[in-house]
């Protein structure tokens, strides 16, 4: 009897990424109500419906439902009171679940940055600060057209990022 035999690899790439910084004139709990009214929480129902293979459900969800949508929501400012400190800081998980589909479909890896990661914290003024990463910057690594053509994640979130940006962070 023969056994294969298989050896583990590792590889590491190096990639540029824009990071964008949004700074509010408006306080954390403003901009934070601002932002939830505005993305809303994910339709649970939506990953059911892909999951099962229901293309009536997703082709209503992508002609009718939000263009982003909070899948999760951590108030990572609560971690820090074991160091005696809490702060306001709540990181969201905001995407699009058919976007999202679609990129992993052609590669799987796109998983790590969809949904993507937003983080939004008080600074020592008391006013609300926006962070994340240029979703184009991890996408292009993938070198693959059917995920770096994808806008469906960039621009909804421009669009929630500079477009409203009245709403949510201007003074």
């Amino acid at each position: 009897m023969t056994q294969a035999t298989t050896r583990a690899s590792v590889t590491s790439q190096t990639i540029a990424v824009a990071h964008i910084r949004i700074s509010s004139g408006r306080s954390f709990a403003e901009v934070r109500r601002k932002l939830e009214d505005t993305v809303p929480k994910l339709d649970t129902g939506i990953a059911e419906a892909l999951r099962s293979g229901d293309r009536k459900r997703a082709k209503d969800y992508e002609d009718n439902g939000p263009r982003l949508s909070n899948f999760h929501e951590r108030d990572h400012g609560a971690l820090l009171q074991i160091a005696g400190s809490r702060r306001n800081a709540v990181q969201y998980d905001v995407g699009n679940p058919l976007t999202a589909s679609m990129m992993t479909c052609h590669q799987l890896p796109a998983a790590l940055y969809a949904p993507l990661r937003v983080v939004l914290f008080e600074d020592e003024h008391g006013r609300g600060i926006f962070e994340y990463d240029r979703p184009s910057s991890f996408f292009s690594q993938y070198g693959d057209e059917r995920v770096t053509g994808w806008d469906g994640i960039s621009t909804p979130l421009s669009m929630l990022f500079t477009q409203r940006r009245r709403l949510m962070v201007a003074s």
